[in-house]
């Protein structure tokens, strides 16, 4: 037996798990304060939910998904990112019929097949949210603010983080500016990469994405969407900048900014952070997608929504020393002076945590320096001591760990005065 996690997960161990716990925390209590409401999916759907979503000359689509056929012939893929899930599941349960609207968010594991790096895995985890059925240019806004507060709200500094922002256009305006755009990459095949020189017959609008410094410099010089858009959607970005403004969100205006799913149209941001995570400094963005749910047959349904990586987000608050606060594992350490006394702080434990206190004991058989020892690096503040004498005389000792001072308390008011100490 091979007993290691599989190349690109990673077992996510307590001290992670509370940070990640303490991440959907944050989004429940924030996002509820705007109206969203929570929603699980699947971890696997059939595999056109995301083709035919997401877009086939996606490199998620071509290259990223786990896709498998299960036992009935039915092609699967494990989900690769949320939005296209939402929608699914927005379509199936009509949450958007008769002029209706919803706002939803999730948390949970995504999977790509991608050379694992820091801060990028094959299995990642996300939290996300969804605006369905709302067109205008304040949901953008809005949006975009939620997000830039949870940031907030875990304690990253604005001064670390760059939010950028750009209008995709819509289909009056962008297929135009796509095939500009693809010419300009043929005319420049020669300096440009293979994968540049693909895309200008598959996904022309993903080529301002590559990384290779040659093909940056050359998509510097062309065509920008700003420069092409429609009147509705021009109207549509000022707007939404005008709303940040007022907000006081700064952000800067990105031209070659795209995402990297075909579904976006008009708005879309990203949250970019300068340590922590190298050239992949991308924490959390989104956009609009207003035509994606008429990709599954549904009716023209405007929608709007953002992920955030948890990884990356983790990674950003170590390097900005932001510490996650996290309850102690025990709060009161019952420690018991004798092996015979096991029972009587057995008893003694459950009785404080029915009554609302963490409470840690002995199950080793360690002597008493050692329970004082487990005691500390558990972090509890009071140690109850079970000892021969204080039974006998329906008493347990109460030892402040802070100040060293022992009191003798009856058993009946242990958990009363257990809380006094305890502040």
């Amino acid at each position: 037996m091979n007993a290691r996690a599989p190349k690109g997960t990673a077992d996510m161990l307590p001290e992670v798990a509370r940070t990640w716990e303490h991440l959907q925390r944050t989004a429940q209590t924030l996002f509820a304060r705007y109206g969203y409401a929570p929603v699980y999916t699947p971890l696997f759907e059939h595999t056109e939910v995301f083709t035919r979503g997401i877009g086939e000359a996606t490199d998620i689509v071509s290259k990223e998904m786990y896709t498998f056929q299960d036992k009935g012939g039915r092609s699967i893929t494990l989900r690769p990112e949320g939005t296209a899930s939402v929608v699914r599941a927005a379509l199936e349960h009509n949450l958007t019929a008769n002029g209706q609207s919803a706002k939803l968010y999730y948390a949970g594991p995504m999977f790509r097949y991608e050379r694992p790096q820091k801060g990028r895995m094959r299995q990642f985890w996300q939290i996300g949210l969804e605006a369905l059925g709302m067109p205008e240019p304040s949901l953008d806004a809005e949006v975009i603010i939620v997000l830039m507060r949870f940031f907030d709200e875990l304690g990253l500094p604005r001064e670390n983080m760059r939010l950028l922002i750009n209008s995709m256009g819509d289909e009056a305006c962008r297929p135009v500016y796509r095939d500009r755009v693809a010419s300009f990459i043929r005319e420049h095949s020669d300096g440009l990469c293979e994968e540049c020189n693909r895309r200008a017959e598959t996904n022309p609008l993903r080529a301002f994405d590559c990384k290779n410094p040659q093909c940056s410099q050359i998509m510097s010089e062309a065509p920008l969407l700003r420069d092409e858009l429609c009147d509705d959607c021009a109207a549509h970005y000022a707007t939404v900048k005008r709303l940040l403004d007022a907000a006081g969100v700064s952000y800067i205006e990105d031209p070659s900014l795209v995402r990297g799913l075909d579904y976006y149209t008009r708005t879309v941001f990203e949250v970019q952070v300068d340590a922590g995570l190298g050239s992949q400094n991308a924490i959390g963005g989104g956009g609009r997608y207003d035509r994606l749910m008429q990709e599954y047959g549904g009716p023209a349904t405007p929608g709007l929504g953002f992920a955030l990586g948890f990884e990356r987000t983790m990674l950003a608050m170590q390097a900005a020393g932001v510490i996650v606060p996290g309850p102690a594992l025990a709060e009161v350490y019952v420690a018991l002076v004798e092996p015979s006394l096991a029972d009587a702080a057995f008893t003694l434990a459950q009785e404080l945590r029915d009554a609302g206190i963490a409470v840690e004991m002995d199950h080793q058989g360690r002597s008493l320096k050692s329970q004082f020892k487990q005691a500390d690096r558990l972090g509890a503040r009071v140690v109850a001591i079970v000892g021969p004498e204080e039974i006998a005389a329906g008493e347990v000792t109460l030892r402040d760990m802070t100040t060293k001072e022992e009191s003798r308390v009856s058993l009946g008011d242990i958990a009363g005065q257990a809380r006094t100490l305890l502040g």
